[in-house]
């Protein structure tokens, strides 16, 4: 059977994911993947060189996504299935591009955990993220910014002349186009995957990958690797070496065996072959292995205590199986990022299949007998140098154009384009992609003028690279362009001059709200809270005056500035002011599980705790809780002396 590529639509029961926050994230990044400086003084200097690179201080440009609920319909998805007579792959190119299974025909297995639902939660850098399948991590530290953004899609030639997928697009964070090219081979059981990052600019790029494969998790699935170490990190701001498998009395290669969630990044020689396998009882699984480049591999465990497993159900369906997650990055950990020299790029070749060892042997007290077992089993399946060869056989159609459209992503990529003449053969991102959140950038890049809007509404989205502050610092000095060159300027670090764009775009501005919000987040970061908190005030009155319709763009701006607002008053102790935010908020707004959470704390803060309590008891679900939060049992812990219900425990480290 010739391989065959066709698109089709997956039915699931989905939450949507709502539309963006129109705030700009100006706040620095909360990623719970952060460890102290004294850990990081005790690491290989290599290491320490690479997580100290240019980390990010904030999200911009990019918008957060917060907008998601827990009510879930059935929705029909855009897929492509990829298939010959061994293998069926179906992917999503509407959410990053996510392989969503990856099914063996010969055995009838699915060889991924393929999540029967799609439910955003707050895991991605920028929010919305779901779990399951495998997904293409670039950026930061994280989950991608485009975990629930589409990419675009295209059939290109394959290398045996037949035919494969290219999806692609232009990473924000760090202003740099990648691709992935899945490349199934007629009659094999592995899908290649051909990466390439490119550095377009006159400047080193700080850049980040990690392939994470979502693998079905039970008592008896062993996760291997070629390491006898792995560094570990556990949501405590430390990153120690421990030895592999057996470390404080348990084998911490079976994902159960641990409480709490956990990263294990396994220490891999240089020369040894790069791989990792996820192996049920009887020896059977899923393996992946890649071309050197690709040096870094990681387990990921939720674990059994009841906060892991809480989080286990909350990004699926009750009565689903687990999961684990396997992964595969450029650097050792991925608290790391690796630099990219100016015009240069970063290109590897990945390999998914299925993997059948010796139980015996897999699940044996010894671990280099099983090490070895497995690295037996995928030589005699897909030996090291045909992985070579097929990079080798890629590497020229990385280039190749595409020859028929499969999907579009954001018009961003055809944006910077348009606006440097960058030459990427292969990745065509075309002005038929540039749409309303590019126009007006667009119009500056034409004209040397930002325009004013037409009609009243919340400001489009900002961009910080240096070629547009340029642009911004030269455009006529209207509020919307000061509001944009602030912005700009906060990214950049020059958070000074920043205020004083706002501030000179506020004297003229019809819209005053954007500013003012923007005026009282420097006020936060500078400690003046009781100004932040006027300022807050004002801008929500403001927005409450201005505000059109009840349409998604207002109510999204509705609730965000409310939330923020609140938060900030109460952190003045304003409660009263606080209680006039929220008495504006409409009522589906408060009913939201995060404005339940909201409501409590405003009781606490009114002194109405048994109000508050009551909250609680009558029972909520704050759809955006953010990994590693510990919000919910703080306000418990101050309503009460009670153990915090289960319903409520979401805890990812040991309790002090």
């Amino acid at each position: 059977m010739a391989t065959t590529v066709r698109r089709t639509v997956l039915t699931l029961p989905a939450a949507p994911v709502g539309p963006a926050n129109p705030l700009p994230a100006l706040r620095p990044l909360d990623e719970t993947h952060a460890i102290d400086e004294h850990t990081k003084r005790e690491l290989p200097r290599e290491m320490a060189r690479q997580i100290g690179y240019e980390p990010l201080r904030t999200l911009l440009p990019v918008r957060v996504l917060d907008g998601y609920g827990r009510e879930r319909t059935p929705t029909g998805l855009d897929a492509i299935v990829i298939e010959n007579e061994r293998l069926k792959v179906t992917v999503l190119p509407g959410l990053g591009g996510r392989i969503h299974s990856l099914h063996h025909k010969p055995t009838g297995r699915e060889l991924l955990y393929r999540n029967p639902v799609f439910q955003p939660a707050d895991f991605a850098l920028n929010g919305a993220w779901f779990s399951g399948g495998i997904e293409w991590n670039i950026g930061a530290t994280g989950h991608t910014t485009l975990s629930c953004a589409p990419l675009h899609a295209a059939l290109v030639p394959a290398p045996d002349g037949g035919t494969m997928v290219r999806l692609w697009e232009w990473e924000r964070l760090r202003d740099l186009p990648f691709q992935v090219d899945l490349w199934l081979p007629a009659d094999s059981d592995f899908l290649h995957v051909g990466v390439r990052i490119r550095n377009p600019h006159e400047r080193p790029a700080p850049v980040y990958w990690w392939s994470n494969i979502a693998v079905d998790e039970h008592e008896t699935t062993r996760v291997l690797a070629p390491a006898d170490e792995a560094w570990h990190f556990g949501y405590e701001r430390s990153l120690r070496r421990v030895p592999v498998p057996e470390w404080e009395g348990a084998d911490r290669t079976y994902p159960l065996r641990g409480e709490y969630p956990a990263d294990y990044f396994y220490e891999v020689p240089a020369e040894s072959r790069k791989w990792i396998a996820a192996l049920d009882a009887s020896g059977q699984g899923l393996v992946q292995t890649s071309t050197d480049v690709l040096r870094g591999r990681k387990l990921f465990v939720w674990g059994a205590g009841r906060g892991g497993r809480r989080w286990q159900r909350w990004l699926t369906e009750p009565g689903t199986a687990g999961y684990a997650e396997i992964q595969a990055g450029l650097a050792r950990t991925q608290l790391e990022h690796v630099p990219l020299e100016a015009g240069a790029e970063f290109s590897w070749l990945e390999s998914y299949g299925p993997l059948a060892a010796d139980p015996g042997t897999v699940h044996g007290d010894d671990w280099g007998a099983a090490r070895a077992e497995v690295e037996t089993r995928l030589a005699e399946v897909l030996p090291r140098a045909e992985v070579a060869a097929a990079y080798a056989a890629w590497r020229p159609y990385a280039d190749a154009e595409p020859v028929e459209s499969l999907a579009t992503g954001s018009g961003w990529g055809a944006l910077e384009v348009l606006r440097a003449g960058h030459k990427l053969p292969g990745t065509p991102f075309g002005e038929s992609t540039l749409g309303e959140e590019q126009a007006p950038w667009r119009e500056l890049l034409r004209t040397g003028v930002f325009p004013e809007p037409r009609r009243v509404t919340p400001p489009g989205p900002s961009l910080v690279a240096p070629h547009w502050r340029d642009m911004l610092e030269t455009a006529p000095a209207e509020p919307l362009a000061e509001y944009h060159l602030g912005v700009t300027q906060w990214h950049a670090g020059d958070l000074a001059q920043a205020v004083r764009s706002w501030e000179r775009g506020l004297a003229l501005a019809p819209s005053r709200w954007p500013l003012l919000r923007c005026l009282a987040v420097a006020d936060q970061e500078g400690g003046n809270a009781v100004r932040a908190a006027e300022r807050y005030a004002e801008a929500f009155d403001d927005l409450c005056q201005e505000r059109r319709d009840d349409g998604d763009s207002w109510t999204a701006a509705t609730a965000a500035l409310g939330r923020e607002a609140i938060a900030a008053l109460l952190a003045a102790a304003r409660a009263a002011e606080a209680r006039a935010v929220w008495d504006r908020l409409s009522p589906a707004v408060r009913q939201r599980g995060r404005f339940r959470l909201i409501e409590a704390q405003l009781l606490l803060a009114e002194g109405r705790t048994d109000q508050a309590r009551a909250v609680f008891d009558a029972g909520f679900e704050v759809a955006d809780l953010r990994e590693g939060a510990e919000i919910l049992e703080e306000v418990w812990s101050a309503l009460t002396d009670e153990p915090l219900p289960e319903a409520y425990d979401y805890r990812m480290r040991p309790q002090n």
